[in-house]
């Protein structure tokens, strides 16, 4: 029998006559700078992909080659003649001409340990000639900091059609890797800076300078940033629209001021938080804020009352429409004032912790500010029943909805109240934990309110069927959405009347931690026609009330929740998969009387709704 044998080159013998074996060459032996030559010879993103993935070195070196860097290897491009040939003597290739106006289709976010150079270099690699990296968010934690400019650098020569960049909580990126983005990403339109302490004004006078097309820019918790990057951006990124600067210690007045006056016609959105800005500043938003439309000022120490009422006096925030003041302690009943008659189209105003605030500023308020349609107080004390009643009473015409949480200056009142007469704009009431409002108040709010479609009463200890009753009378309207969560005191009969009274209008209704049975299920069952949302979590409810709600012809309950419901067993299995024809979501979390048996068997039968258990 024959037997074959390849042929084998023989061992070499040194000569001192040892004998060893010939090593196979590699290519992992050449240096970087061949391998990065190479790499520009090959042709298509597919065979880039393919070398990029036989080492984290070729991942890296493949991701910084740009597109102007990739040669072609065809014949005609050994023609010195042609046309594709480059003035520096480079050959132009075809995937260049293919892929330099990418769009940037491709979205991708890093967070955690998946936040590292390799993740991007991947991502600059894979999507280079695929449409183009267009958005890029970063998120790394305090624990676990892989990114560094090696990984910025290669989406900065592979991504050049990077319009959003997001880089959070990423203490290894400092100047260096912002500017390899700005020197590769022209494109860029939003930049979001947010717990990154190594970033200082270098990075934003380099941003400034390759990236003149920015119209977003947000800044959180960067120590090191100051006003000269800001200024840097004024001058060269005219067409900022949206701006927010939060917990800087460095930015101050110059810096803020810089970026409104240079951009007074463009920038329509601008939020300022724990910045050392003062009354000054505020004159300048009052003067340059002539195209902002949305302005939120939040936690300012330095501004007194001499700087709202600059501000409104200004005239110059002809254009705001929401504005919203948090924790600034220095606003008083005169600055709110002169806020409202400059703002005379504004339409959303949000009050939070202003404590120097008084009935007597919020009247004055709502009788200058014409255009109002949504008023939300949260935290501030010193408001009282009369002074909302009042502001209902001088309200704008125009007036849709209210909101008051954690007030605990409105309480009920006997005396002291003004003639009360029908606010009949106001279509929304949202009352949340203000211990102090209970039956008497919600009566009052019932006679100023009588087309109110949305009502939300929270937390409110002091409501009892009594007063729920009374509201209930005055809403001429019909009731649509309706949120009584923990209002412990609220009865079977309370929610009987109301779906008695609003059945052809109510839309959703929370009754969670509410003092109901099953005779509340009863009543919805036969009454509810239009009812898709149904929350009855932590309610004395048993199978029986399940089996009247699947057993009704009306009811076509979309979302329906009934956490926390200990006499719901078993026995409401074949309840719930009757009601699955129009479930989309059920909530069934810390119902311990169902088996876990019972939920898997639902989950199958109702692959279409969303089970939380």
């Amino acid at each position: 029998m024959d037997v074959y044998f390849p042929l084998s080159k023989r061992s070499r013998t040194s000569a001192s006559g040892e004998r060893f074996e010939q090593k196979k060459p590699s290519i992992e032996v050449l240096p970087d700078e061949c391998l990065f030559e190479i790499f520009r010879w090959l042709r298509g993103g597919r065979e880039r992909s393919s070398c990029a993935c036989v080492s984290k070195r070729w991942l890296i070196l493949v991701s910084n080659i740009c597109k102007y860097e990739i040669r072609d290897n065809s014949i005609q491009a050994l023609n010195p003649k042609d046309e594709s040939t480059n003035k520096k003597g480079g050959i132009v290739s075809e995937v260049e001409h293919n892929d330099v106006d990418s769009d940037g289709y491709f979205t991708r976010s890093l967070e955690g340990k998946k936040a590292t150079d390799g993740g991007l270099a991947a991502i600059a690699v894979g999507t280079a000639s695929r449409g183009g990296l267009g958005k890029l968010f970063i998120r790394g934690s305090n624990s676990w900091n892989r990114v560094t400019t090696v990984g910025l650098r290669a989406i900065s020569r592979g991504c050049p059609s990077l319009r959003v960049l997001s880089l959070w909580n990423l203490s290894s990126i400092g100047d260096e890797g912002l500017c390899e983005i700005a020197n590769g990403c022209h494109r860029l339109v939003t930049l979001d800076l947010c717990h990154c302490p190594a970033v200082t004004d270098k990075s934003l006078l380099a941003i400034a300078k390759g990236c003149p097309k920015l119209t977003d820019l947000t800044i959180e918790s960067c120590a090191n940033v100051g006003n000269e990057g800001l200024l840097a951006l004024a001058c060269c990124c005219p067409n900022l629209k949206s701006v927010s600067i939060k917990n800087c210690p460095l930015v101050g007045d110059q810096g803020v001021a810089s970026l409104l006056s240079s951009a007074s016609y463009s920038l329509t959105k601008l939020k300022l938080q724990a910045l050392n800005i003062t009354d000054e500043m505020f004159s300048v938003i009052g003067h340059y804020g002539k195209s902002v439309t949305d302005l939120s000022l939040t936690s300012l120490p330095n501004v007194s009352d001499k700087g709202f009422w600059i501000m409104g006096n200004s005239q110059g925030l002809q254009k705001l429409k929401s504005f919203t003041i948090a924790s600034c302690l220095g606003l008083t009943d005169r600055g709110l004032e002169a806020v409202g008659k400059g703002c005379v189209n504004l339409k959303q105003f949000y009050l939070f912790k202003c404590d120097l605030l008084s009935d007597k500023g919020l009247v004055s308020f709502a009788k200058v500010a014409g255009s109002l349609e949504s008023l939300q107080l949260e935290d501030c004390h010193r408001i009282t029943q009369i002074g909302l009643s009042c502001s209902l009473l001088n309200c704008s015409a125009k007036l849709k909805v209210i909101s008051l949480v954690s007030c605990l200056g409105v309480m009920d009142l006997t005396t002291g109240l003004p003639p009360l007469s029908p606010c009949e704009s106001l279509q929304s009431l949202s009352i949340r934990n203000c211990p102090g409002f209970s039956d008497s108040s919600l009566a009052v709010m019932g006679k100023l309110c009588p087309q109110l479609q949305h009502v939300e009463l929270r937390g409110l200890h002091g409501i009892t069927d009594a007063g729920f009753l009374q509201l209930l009378k005055s809403c001429n309207a019909g009731l649509v959405k309706v949120n009584l969560k923990d209002c412990v005191n609220l009865s079977d009969k309370g929610v009987c009347r109301l779906t008695n009274l609003h059945r052809w209008t109510l839309e959703t209704l929370n009754l969670d931690g509410c003092k109901i049975s099953d005779a509340s299920l009863f009543a919805i069952a036969e009454n509810c026609r239009l009812l898709g949302d149904l929350d009855v979590s932590k309610c004395a409810i048993t199978d029986s009330g399940i089996a009247a709600l699947a057993h009704s012809d009306l009811i076509n309950v979309q979302i329906l929740s009934v956490s926390g419901c200990s006499m719901v067993s078993d026995k409401s299995l074949p309840s719930l998969r009757n009601l699955g024809k129009t479930l989309l979501g059920l909530n069934l979390q810390q119902c311990k009387a169902i088996s876990r048996s019972a939920i898997d068997l639902l989950v199958q039968q109702l692959w279409r709704c969303n089970i939380l258990f």
